[in-house]
């Protein structure tokens, strides 16, 4: 082996020790600490499904509330009226005069995909990598959370759920789908009271 291969290889492994001995990714709790200080939140959002069997994305818009740690509103406005509200594990689903009701106890394959924007919302990394594998890109001021569910049944629907946001602020939910589906919630600027 020549000198250089030799130094290249020492290199090699006491970068992959530094790396086994470094504390977990500073940014990524920096991230959700700053998200768990924001208690609460009320903005708009448009949200477009793009699915193969479609020839134009499916549109919606309406507004979105939070209170920490576990109260999400999503209310479409258009193009019908619809609230999806999540609050101590129960999801209550009403259109028109039907209303649904479900705990997540219940409905385990809903998990997921409400923890996303939930324990994303309230910086809590514990749930988030209890449901998927995280990684971090970015800084503070402009982030991006790419989460990979861990369950093999999950999986088998959605590739990832990529979550941008700008420091405390959610901008963008994206979930991909392992069939090339899509959906893309854009969230605009706070409603005032």
């Amino acid at each position: 082996m020549s000198r250089r291969a030799a130094l290249a290889a020492v290199c090699v492994l006491l970068a992959n020790a530094a790396a086994a001995d470094a504390p977990a990714d500073p940014t990524l709790d920096e991230l959700l600490n700053l998200l768990a200080a924001r208690r609460h939140g009320h903005v708009t959002f448009t949200e477009a499904h793009e699915m193969a069997m479609l020839k134009e994305p499916l549109q919606s818009s309406g507004e979105l509330s939070y209170d920490a740690p576990d109260r999400l509103e999503k209310r479409t406005l258009k193009p019908r009226p619809e609230v999806l509200l999540l609050e101590h594990g129960v999801l209550t689903m009403q259109r028109g005069h039907r209303q649904h009701v479900v705990t997540l106890a219940d409905t385990p394959q809903l998990v997921p995909f409400v923890e996303s924007i939930r324990a994303t919302l309230a910086g809590d990394r514990v749930a988030l990598e209890h449901y998927f594998t995280v990684g971090c890109d970015g800084n503070l001021a402009h982030w991006t959370l790419h989460l990979v569910p861990k369950e093999a049944s999950v999986a088998r629907s959605v590739q990832e759920v990529r979550i941008s946001g700008e420091r405390d602020a959610i901008r963008e939910v994206e979930i991909r789908q392992s069939d090339g589906d899509r959906s893309r919630l854009t969230i605009g600027p706070e409603v005032t009271p």
